[in-house]
């Protein structure tokens, strides 16, 4: 028994590490945290006893998302699209998942089927927005965006869909028509979320309302072990890099990407857009 116990504490410990999730466009390994909390080995073993239970299988998901593996999460959504293959839900989880780990393409087949499926599936034309966006599909990701906006069910995620509206009508060469976008998001209009303060900052740049030394929160230090601290720099650097972007200043854009990518976080859209950016940038690709 005690030889028993000790192979369980063993793969225990296995299961807690982290695991290697991608290999990024630049040569970068990212890797997921460690099941500290044991909540993927919990959720696993709860599976065990009903594979089949969609709710169950819906938990190791998100247990797994929770930890950064999210190439473990879309394996186990796909097990779960076995038994539900027309679930909107799952594709969008699927394809959610699929972008911080550069399978656009994959992402964006998900995200097609899900809004075909489900027309009012906001979530869905929100991450298919970003992953045409991600791929310089700029037309097809203001498309989707316009969706996310029209489908938006309060002002935090208006907000949130306004601002990539903007940003892929502006690579898209539309300006005009990015200008308009902006309308519907008055002076008055406030954030609930506190993570929308970021976006809308954002989009009070675009609408000349605050400059770029206004919004940007304070870089983290090297080491930094603040999560939250470096999703805001990373969400906001990343706004900024791309609004120079367009704007024609490609080499003061890549400094605000460049900076982004001293962080760690890969799993946000501030550093998969911002190593996006950089890839082409080295392989010569300015649009």
């Amino acid at each position: 028994m005690k030889r028993i116990a000790v192979f369980l504490c063993l793969t225990a410990a296995a299961f807690a590490q982290p695991r290697l999730e991608v290999t990024s466009r630049l040569g970068t390994k990212f890797y997921s945290l460690p099941d500290d909390k044991g909540e993927v080995a919990a959720a696993e073993k709860a599976l065990a006893a009903d594979p089949k239970n969609l709710d169950l299988l819906r938990k190791l998901a998100q247990a797994q998302v929770n930890v950064w593996q999210d190439r473990e999460a879309v394996a186990t959504l796909t097990r779960a699209l076995e038994a539900a293959p027309r679930d909107s839900g799952l594709l969008t989880e699927r394809g959610h998942r699929e972008v911080p780990l550069r399978e656009f393409a994959r992402a964006a087949a998900d995200l097609n089927r899900a809004v075909t499926i489900d027309p009012k599936q906001m979530a869905a034309w929100y991450h298919l927005g970003l992953a045409h966006y991600f791929q310089a599909e700029f037309a097809p990701a203001a498309t989707a965006f316009r969706q996310a906006v029209e489908t938006a069910p309060n002002a935090d995620e208006r907000i949130n869909s306004t601002n990539w509206l903007y940003a892929a009508l502006r690579r898209a060469g539309e300006k005009d028509e990015a200008a308009r976008s902006l309308v519907p998001i008055t002076p008055e209009m406030k954030n609930e979320a506190a993570h929308t303060e970021h976006y809308l900052n954002l989009v009070r740049l675009f609408q000349g309302r605050k400059t770029a030394d206004e919004i940007l929160p304070p870089e983290p230090p090297a080491g930094n072990t603040d999560d939250e601290a470096e999703l805001r720099f990373d969400t906001v650097a990343y706004g900024i890099g791309n609004w120079h972007l367009y704007n024609g200043e490609p080499a003061k854009a890549q400094e605000y990407f460049q900076r982004v990518l001293k962080g760690h976080i890969w799993i946000t859209w501030g550093f998969v857009g911002s190593e996006v950016e950089v890839a082409r940038a080295a392989a010569g690709k300015s649009r």
